[in-house]
């Protein structure tokens, strides 16, 4: 316990000073939300992959979907890296960062609102970036405390409490900088960690050829794979159309998730993007294929402590049952592990959230006159704001992270990514499509919600990506085009 202990108190010490040390940084709104749009790219690609892969991640999405497709789960992290991190950072990365500067853009929205001259857009894109952007955060205290219950008996409540102030603490000290700084050592801490947590789980099975033929002995479900033994070992595993829709969603759902894109505003030029390019793809080839390998082996560590009493899996259960038995010292480095992924997340995801209502609400509507300091003040206002909602709805969450995390993902990256994507390369997108691209991804997810014609929230999110890059260019070649000066890029 004094281990643990003391490796918390090392890293919550860590990122307060880090946040004091950001301070300059944030005096004023393009420092506190875009680190001055200088950061380099090894602070860029980290910040990147951690605000990627929390403990929505490592503990909910590895721990369910390792359960489902034993270690053809691994296929979910190849596809994070490529087409989540490294075609991400080639589709988008320069180009974004080009019109962003070009258009002085500072958030997403503000992106939407200029590039297609509404500010009606603007505001319907922050007001969906607001609501949806909560359940994910809600998604990452969920997963978290249920390591720090396993590793220190600790409330759930208490878990949620403490990390959200500390987080915010240091993103209201320091802004973008803060999050950038810790981002990379929170990074560091994840790559050496689950390489240690992977071999020390495989190590306890008798090797890694042992824990796949003890994998391999276990039927598969009989309405999948009738029964077939050794589908969880197997490359495709027991059910390959769902786990492409994982893989769809987990990987192209970056491309219109704010918090991601918001990465690319502030990198230094375009050197800085090649370079970034590279140690995002090798970051989320360690992290997030690590994590889901690790997934993989969850039914060999099949316990009650994995089940409700209505006989029904906890999926958010598995992982920290299979770390429960690793030594103080690995499992406090596991724990520090999670905790930075988790906080790199949420300080993203606060700090998206709050910039976004600042800057394109209320002053870009109603305050247009607000000044630098004021929208400061806001920023940190609605950032507190924010994490209290999320916090709430931690305390009372849906039954599984994956279910917070596919609703929001879903909304997110079905209304923005065809918009966001054709935007950028195209001149002929409409006003109207971008529009139908709006009620297309939050529609199908919200509906989702009530009526289930998609059974999983994951294949629903999935399905309203890709509803969104057929209808916008539909619709586009339908309705009228915009004026030459209005889509001037």
């Amino acid at each position: 316990m004094l281990v643990k202990v003391i490796l918390l108190l090392v890293f919550f010490g860590t990122m307060i000073g880090v946040g004091i040390y950001s301070r300059r940084h944030a005096t004023n709104v393009n420092g506190f939300v875009l680190g001055g749009r200088s950061v380099g790219p090894w602070l860029t690609a980290f910040a990147y992959g951690t605000s990627y892969f929390s403990a929505v991640v490592f503990v909910g999405y590895a721990g369910q979907f390792g359960w489902k497709y034993g270690l053809s789960a691994t296929w979910i992290g190849i596809g994070n890296a490529l087409i989540g991190s490294l075609l991400a950072w080639v589709v988008l990365g320069r180009r974004t960062r080009i019109m962003s500067k070009h258009l002085s853009a500072t958030t997403m929205p503000d992106f939407f609102g200029k590039r297609y001259k509404s500010n009606s857009i603007r505001i319907a894109a922050s007001v969906i970036s607001f609501i949806f952007l909560i359940p994910y955060t809600a998604s990452v205290y969920n997963g978290l405390s249920r390591l720090f219950g396993m590793a220190f008996d600790i409330p759930y409540t208490v878990c949620v409490i403490v990390m959200a102030v500390l987080t915010g603490a240091y993103v209201i000290l320091g802004g973008y900088m803060a999050t950038a700084i810790n981002d990379f050592i929170q990074g560091i801490i994840m790559l050496f960690g689950i390489v240690a947590v992977i071999a020390a789980v495989l190590n306890g099975q008798g090797g890694f050829l042992e824990a796949v033929k003890k994998l391999a002995e276990f039927e598969s479900d009989v309405a999948v794979t009738a029964g077939q033994k050794g589908a969880f070992a197997s490359f495709f595993g027991p059910d390959p159309l769902n786990l492409l829709g994982v893989v769809v969603l987990t990987s192209l759902g970056t491309w219109g998730l704010p918090q991601m894109v918001h990465k690319f505003y502030a990198i230094k030029d375009e050197k800085s993007v090649r370079t970034g390019t590279l140690i995002s793809t090798l970051f989320a080839v360690v992290v997030s294929c690590g994590c889901y390998f690790l997934g993989g082996f969850g039914r060999l560590f099949d316990s009650k402590e994995i089940y409700a009493g209505s006989g029904s899996i906890i999926y958010d259960a598995i992982i920290p049952t299979m770390l429960s038995k690793l030594p103080d010292i690995l499992l406090g480095v596991v724990i520090v592990l999670v905790l930075s992924a988790s906080m790199s997340t949420l300080s993203s995801l606060v700090l998206t959230s709050s910039s976004t209502l600042t800057l394109d609400v209320i002053k870009g509507t109603f305050a247009k006159k607000m000044g630098e300091k004021k929208q400061l003040v806001c920023m940190r206002l609605l950032l507190v704001f924010f994490i209290v909602i999320s916090v709430v709805i931690a305390l009372d969450p849906p039954t599984f992270i994956a279910q917070l995390m596919g609703i929001s993902w879903g909304a997110l990256a079905g209304a923005f990514l065809a918009p966001f994507l054709y935007g950028l390369y195209w001149k002929g997108v409409t006003k109207a499509a971008v529009w139908a691209s709006f009620l297309t991804g939050v529609g199908i997810t919200v509906a989702n919600m009530f009526v289930s014609f998609i059974k999983s929230p994951i294949n629903a999110g999935a399905a309203a990506m890709i509803a969104g890059l057929i209808v916008v260019p539909v619709v586009s070649l339908l309705t009228p085009r915009m004026k030459k000066n209005a889509s001037k890029l």
